[in-house]
């Protein structure tokens, strides 16, 4: 028997709440970790409705990637769109989890699946975030502490690559120090210089956990002083709002955009240049209009996103940029069937996609 917090496991580690934005809320909205849930529904938005069905399939999780519970309540009225869902979820046992901007940063995430949608293929991010930099935390240990200090900093979050933990790197060699006479040397003596066979050791760590795991490391460490270094490194793990991508073939901006509506479902507006011929293109599923100003320094030629305004449009193509604005819906929608794969693929337990449409401006 499969339980929340074994569907929440595997979602914690593929879209980690701390690369979420701050103004957000992800994760468990609504139920406890304890309830089971053998079987789950996927869909865009924890509509009544879209709950409803979750019941009615014998769901115990929805995972939606808008979330039910946004903004602050002050109180829970059970006549609001949002009190009768929490409602309809508390009274049927459906877990409601959400996995939102860390989604969208995630790699695969939001934008990856718009890609694939429209046959376009990946080649970096459009914002890269800071969850997505790296540094390089080097310090010099005693060789007989080394593996103590690196379990630290691997508990802070350091030292992992893919599907391995306590990644690093260490040479041996000699330290000096010169301990004055208000010193407190753990080895050697005041007043004299000493020598100390000593490891480097080097580990890698995301920008994001990186003070903790400096903290992990001296508390770790045997030195009364700690010497360290951190660099910065270039490039990331491709994490970061949007997307850039190619066209695996021939193709126009005007071709491009029917290719939005009849793959996305939605009808696509093309503001700009249909007849250029796209080599860079930028893409962000959702709201993604304030990115304009990025797929212009990231050089796209065109720019796939939902939400674009009269103005915003206007200012994209008087500085060269073709945009389409194929819909905040329709660009994330991709993602559902993208994460139900995914879920199946891992085997915690059966799952299922919506098929009912939360898209306010679809034909009804």
């Amino acid at each position: 028997m499969a339980h929340l917090w074994d569907w929440l496991r595997l979602l914690d580690e593929w879209y980690p709440p701390s690369t979420a934005e701050e103004w957000d809320n992800t994760g468990l909205q609504v139920g406890a970790r304890s309830w089971p849930a053998d079987r789950a529904l996927v869909a865009l938005d924890p509509t009544v409705g879209v709950v409803g069905e979750a019941a009615e399939k014998g769901c115990g999780l929805l995972i939606t990637h808008h979330p039910l519970l946004f903004r602050p309540m002050s109180r829970l009225d059970l006549e609001e769109p949002n009190g009768r869902a929490i409602a309809a979820a508390v009274s049927s046992r459906v877990g409601v989890v959400a996995c939102h901007t860390n989604a969208d940063v995630a790699s695969p995430g939001v934008s990856d699946a718009l890609a694939e949608a429209l046959d376009l293929e990946v080649t970096g991010v459009l914002d890269q975030s800071a969850s997505g930099s790296r540094a390089k935390l080097v310090t010099f240990v005693p060789s007989e502490a080394t593996a103590k200090v690196l379990d630290a900093i691997a508990g802070a979050g350091g030292g992992v690559i893919g599907e391995y933990s306590h990644a690093s790197f260490r040479v041996r060699g000699i330290g000096t120090f010169l301990p004055s006479e208000n010193a407190q040397p753990v080895v050697g003596e005041r007043g004299a210089l000493n020598e100390v066979e000593e490891d480097r050791l080097e580990v890698v760590i995301p920008a994001e956990r990186l003070q903790d795991a400096i903290e992990a490391m001296v508390d770790a460490h045997p030195y009364e002083e700690v010497a360290y270094d951190v660099y910065p490194l270039a490039g990331g793990e491709g994490l970061g709002l949007g997307r850039l991508a190619s066209p695996r073939e021939a193709l126009t901006a005007a071709e491009l955009a029917d290719r939005c509506t009849e793959r996305l479902g939605a009808p696509a507006r093309l503001a700009g240049d249909g007849l250029h011929h796209v080599q860079n293109v930028a893409l962000c599923g959702g709201s993604g209009a304030s990115l304009i100003p990025v797929a212009l320094r990231a050089r796209a030629d065109v720019y796939v996103t939902g939400d674009v305004k009269h103005h915003q449009a206007l200012d994209g193509v008087a500085a060269g940029l073709t945009v389409i604005d194929a819909g905040h819906h329709a660009t994330e929608l991709p993602f559902v069937p993208h994460l139900a794969d995914r879920l199946s693929a891992a085997g915690v337990g059966e799952v299922m996609v919506s098929e009912l449409s939360t898209d306010p401006f679809a034909a009804r």
